[in-house]
């Protein structure tokens, strides 16, 4: 994790104070520090840093009004606030614009370290929350994508009957053809992955929705047989017979 870090406060003893809390923290980049509200704003717009510790109390606009100007103009994208301040009673200005924490001057450095452990937990979250966005906004289709060799054949998961090895190939048994593939069983039961697939025994992978009777056999074993035109017959394994009645209803 790289925090980029500006310093907004106008008083050089409360930064040099701030410097020095922060040289121990690894994971922070500093970027150049701002003395005043208008600096703050135009500092801002050059570097984009990740954490802003801002002084309440600045000449021309105040923390508190420069933090309102960058919230609204970066919206998501705006920066964490750590509002600084020698009055208690300023502190709940942090929180009308949802700052991730408060420091009292003089600062403490137990208190300090609080508001690091927070300041990171917060960067994690917002991290977490972008990547769960992306993924919302990135299109995907059930469609199953198979290789037979010249092309990539497009498949709907629920076309797919079954699917058996033949010698080094793969036979998927779909609705209207069968594809030969060169993709192992695993593969395409990992791809179906969510889907109403079973595995009836280590060389037939079938589609639930497509059976049509279920007939016991010898040993603990039984028998499938699916909805397709030649009414196919697939062993089901002990173990598996054990564990494919309770995924229907009786």
């Amino acid at each position: 994790m790289n925090i980029r870090t500006m310093i907004a406060e106008d008083e050089m003893m409360a930064r040099r104070e701030l410097l020095y809390l922060l040289r121990d923290e690894k994971d922070i980049t500093l970027t150049p520090h701002a003395e005043n509200g208008e600096q703050l704003i135009q500092l801002y717009s050059e570097h984009h840093p990740d954490l802003i510790f801002l002084d309440v109390e600045m000449p021309g606009f105040t923390g508190v009004e420069a933090a309102h100007y960058i919230t609204k103009q970066s919206g998501p994208e705006a920066p964490l606030f750590v509002f600084t301040t020698a009055y208690d009673e300023y502190a709940l200005d942090a929180f009308e614009i949802e700052a991730v924490d408060y420091l009292l001057k003089p600062y403490d450095e137990v208190r300090f370290k609080k508001a690091m452990s927070r300041i990171r937990k917060s960067i994690i979250s917002k991290e977490k929350a972008k990547e769960n966005k992306a993924k919302k906004n990135t299109p995907t289709t059930a469609k199953l994508l198979v290789d037979d060799g010249e092309r990539m054949v497009v498949l709907s998961p629920d076309s797919i009957y079954y699917a058996v090895p033949n010698n080094r190939l793969l036979e998927i048994h779909t609705v209207d053809k069968v594809i030969m593939s060169r993709m192992k069983l695993q593969e395409l039961e990992d791809k179906l992955a969510g889907h109403m697939f079973f595995r009836a025994h280590r060389s037939y992978l079938v589609n639930l929705n497509h059976i049509l009777e279920i007939t016991p056999w010898f040993n603990g074993t039984s028998n499938l047989t699916m909805k397709d035109m030649g009414k196919t017959v697939i062993p089901v394994s002990r173990s598996a017979s054990k564990t494919i009645l309770k995924t229907f209803r009786v």
